[in-house]
């Protein structure tokens, strides 16, 4: 896999994740643990891209 292909892959994963984070925060009773989790997700996957765009 390219540099590029998996950058993309990376930023569609953390696009899916917010989408998923604001999905669950419209429920009346979401968990606030799931969410964190979640957002914990999306912050490696954001440091993962930065990561690899330094590299590129």
């Amino acid at each position: 896999m390219s540099m590029q292909a998996r950058i993309r892959e990376l930023d569609n994963r953390h696009a899916h994740l917010e989408t998923k984070i604001t999905e669950e925060l419209k429920r009346p009773a979401h968990d606030p643990m799931h969410i964190s989790a979640l957002k914990k997700q999306k912050l490696r996957l954001k440091e993962q891209v930065s990561y690899l765009k330094q590299q590129n």
